[in-house]
């Protein structure tokens, strides 16, 4: 049987053509890449990627189809997808179906075929941008048409989009420590690995009032990861500064991490083109080691801002550009990283974050 053409145009007008994989039609988001040489699922399914096309670096994927356990949401976020080599015979056991079933049966449209090292090296040069990618238009000039109607993800507000909409409970209920988390678009591992901790999780959407959520007495709140542009979230940074101000503890990671520097009066920024990937180093410098950590985000908390806040301290920088990773504060139990500890996919030499969590909210 032979291939369906598709074509991926680049918002500065840069094309690539190859094949169809997927469904179908038309998918536009902002474009970027993930060097990560495994964990295609969780990147997929992780609501951080919302509204982006993913260009993974690793050439095969597909290989090994899908599985219902490493699943970060209910079902995939992304855009759409870029590969180099794409299967659609997988040979793992338990997995419950390929990769092109699954992007059919929820309407992603990608494309494989293509050089996505070259891909890669133009966003690395040139910076993330959006692109859109279709098996429907032959037109350049259409398609264009059709890419112009794509969002900026600079100044795009998505977490109320994609949190639950109800609120729900992980974890046991007889435990000791009740946590509140602020679903900005949290991943299911995030729960896991506080569940896995003796922590019951209650999980709120993402503009619940913070009387909402102290009805419930939790001990301490965590702030979730999540898609889209901080500086944009005013509803989020007032809900932050409430729950700063009781004084309890407070994790925050990705989006979380960034909602805490802005209710402290530090700016964030789009970044040129992000971190994205299971092999970022990362210094703590607190303990002065160093740790290999997944990471996935487009925005970042100001450098300069952060060194000279009297109230702030330092201590995680992201060894490959000197950005500030982590942070904590000095006068309440509050702190919070920019990468991802549950590492899913990724190493797990930056779990202990949640095991320092637990011991703030017990000694506290």
């Amino acid at each position: 049987m032979d291939k369906q053409k598709a074509t991926l145009l680049l918002e500065d007008g840069t094309v690539f053509y190859g094949t169809l994989i997927g469904k179908h039609g038309t998918n536009g988001g902002e474009i970027c890449f993930n060097t990560g040489m495994t964990g295609y699922q969780e990147i997929y399914t992780d609501p951080s990627y919302t509204g982006q096309i993913v260009v993974t670096t690793t050439p095969h994927i597909g290989n090994y189809g899908v599985i219902d356990s490493e699943m970060e949401s209910d079902g995939p976020t992304i855009a759409s997808i870029v590969v180099n080599s794409f299967s659609e015979v997988y040979s793992r056991l338990d997995a419950s179906q390929s990769l092109q079933e699954y992007l059919v049966s929820n309407s992603i449209t990608g494309i494989a075929d293509v050089d996505t090292r070259k891909i890669v090296r133009h966003i690395r040069s040139k910076g993330a941008m959006n692109a859109i990618i279709s098996s429907e238009y032959d037109n350049l000039d259409d398609l264009k048409k059709v890419l112009e109607s794509v969002p900026s993800m600079e100044g795009l507000e998505l977490s109320s989009k994609v949190c639950t909409k109800e609120p729900y409970y992980v974890g046991d209920e007889n435990s000791a420590i009740k946590v509140a988390c602020v679903d900005y678009g949290i991943k299911k591992n995030i729960l896991r690995n506080l569940a896995a901790r003796g922590v019951y999780c209650k999980v709120f959407p993402a503009k619940t009032a913070v009387s909402e959520m102290e009805a419930w007495q939790p001990n301490a709140y965590f702030l979730s990861n999540g898609p889209g542009d901080p500086a944009v979230m005013d509803y989020a940074v007032d809900t932050v500064k409430e729950i700063l101000a009781l004084n309890k503890p407070v994790f925050g990671i990705c989006l979380g991490h960034q909602l805490i520097a802005e209710a402290v009066g530090i700016k964030t920024y789009k970044m040129h083109h992000g971190h994205r990937g299971i092999n970022h180093p990362i210094k703590n410098l607190v303990t002065g080691k160093s740790e290999i950590t997944s990471q996935n985000h487009g925005f970042n908390i100001v450098r300069e801002d952060s060194e000279g806040h009297p109230g702030i301290e330092i201590t995680h920088v992201h060894l490959n550009d000197n950005t500030v990773a982590g942070i904590k504060l000095k006068d309440r139990p509050a702190f919070s990283v920019q990468y991802h500890p549950e590492s899913a996919p990724g190493p797990h030499d930056s779990r202990y974050l949640f095991d320092d969590f637990i011991s703030l909210i017990n000694n506290n």
